[in-house]
């Protein structure tokens, strides 16, 4: 497929694009900082500068001959408010351009907590966690709801805590919310999840779990 992924030079922007040539995919990253991105350019990969990735119009030119846009941006406390509206963008140039299909990253505090959690997780570890980045979470949440609110084929994976090691190949995934028990999960591993599900019709439109 001709993938185009917003969030290249993160951390799982990164496995997104290298596991996606090794698979085959024709990829254009569209990127605001090109030095982020490793050189030379494998074979396969177009390297795209958007400084304005809130920008429809800065875009929509680079979307007309892909099939599918893979989301992996991501905020911190200091830049929260941004995937939002930069996700709201994306959808505004796929539908200029009659693209589809669309997998975004969110994050398992956005949706509710499983049935069977631990009383300590319930009762602590999540209201903590929700506390301590909730703006975080708004920006994440409003950005599920302009995508479920869209025309596209859509699906969001929410992983829990994101892990800077190996990936194995080997985690649950869960299209009824969030996964009981999980706590983390390799950002190798989201990837390999969410390439997985580009070409999966059942996961068109939901709401995914992931995690260890």
């Amino acid at each position: 497929m001709r993938i185009a992924v917003f969030g290249a030079t993160g951390g799982t922007g990164r496995h997104l694009v290298r596991q996606a040539l090794e698979t085959g995919h024709e990829v254009r990253a569209l990127v605001r900082d090109p030095a982020r991105l490793p050189t030379p350019r494998p074979a396969g990969l177009e390297v795209v500068t958007v400084t304005d990735m809130t920008d429809p119009a800065a875009l929509s030119p680079h979307l007309g001959d892909r099939d599918a846009v893979l989301s992996a941006l991501g905020t911190t406390t200091r830049t929260a408010g941004f995937v939002a509206p930069a996700v709201h963008a994306v959808l505004t140039a796929m539908a200029e351009n009659h693209v589809r299909r669309l997998l975004v990253v969110s994050a398992a505090p956005v949706g509710p907590v499983p049935e069977g959690e631990s009383l300590a997780y319930r009762a602590l570890l999540h209201p903590l966690v929700s506390r301590v980045f909730r703006n975080i979470y708004a920006d994440l949440g409003e950005m599920e709801r302009l995508v479920g609110a869209s025309a596209s084929d859509w699906t969001v994976v929410r992983p829990p805590r994101l892990l800077d090691r190996p990936g194995t190949g080997r985690y649950r995934a869960d299209p009824a919310g969030n996964v009981r028990g999980g706590r983390s999960i390799a950002r190798a591993d989201l990837a390999h999840a969410m390439l997985r599900m580009l070409t999966d019709p059942a996961t068109v439109k939901q709401t995914i779990g992931v995690a260890d």
